[in-house]
């Protein structure tokens, strides 16, 4: 006799078990939102209302010249890749402002634009260099600040 509420028990104890696991697998699991570097809830707030999908990581607030590390020197390249590794160096502060839309803070846990010229990534993207080029043109040319940059970088490269 005892030994069948001991079953029954262990039977009851597996079927809440059972529950329980399909109750939580089938829930999302909640994330928090996500922040860019050096961004504030509020200033992320304000970025997640700039575009339905969350942005490559970037610092909204400017960063001092100082604190960014040195990119590598532009003669090492051609083209318009060489333009671009200029941009860096002309504008570091604006690029660190920008996402890159190559997601490499996703792979290389970069920062903003600018960290893909600290090393020799930017010579192998496509992406990096169109918008660091795009960029300088846009705040030589246009006169357009880095939250303007940022803006149409974002309505560029985010569909």
């Amino acid at each position: 006799m005892r030994k069948n509420w001991l079953l029954i028990g262990g039977v009851v104890l597996l079927l809440i078990a059972v529950v329980l696991m399909v109750n939580s697998a089938n829930q999302k699991p909640q994330s928090p939102p996500r922040q860019t570097a050096n961004s504030t809830p509020a200033q992320h707030e304000h970025s997640a209302n700039a575009t339905a999908q969350s942005l490559p990581a970037h610092f909204e607030i400017a960063p001092s010249k100082s604190s960014l590390g040195p990119t590598l020197e532009p003669g090492q390249f051609s083209g318009i890749t060489r333009e671009a590794y200029r941009a860096a160096r002309e504008i570091p502060v604006t690029l660190a402002q920008l996402p890159c839309y190559c997601h490499c803070d996703r792979g290389f846990g970069h920062k903003s634009l600018y960290s893909c010229f600290e090393d020799d990534h930017a010579s192998h993207c496509d992406v990096c260099v169109r918008e660091a080029v795009l960029a300088l043109k846009l705040e030589k040319e246009q006169q357009m600040s880095p939250a303007q940059i940022r803006d149409t970088i974002v309505a560029q490269y985010s569909h």
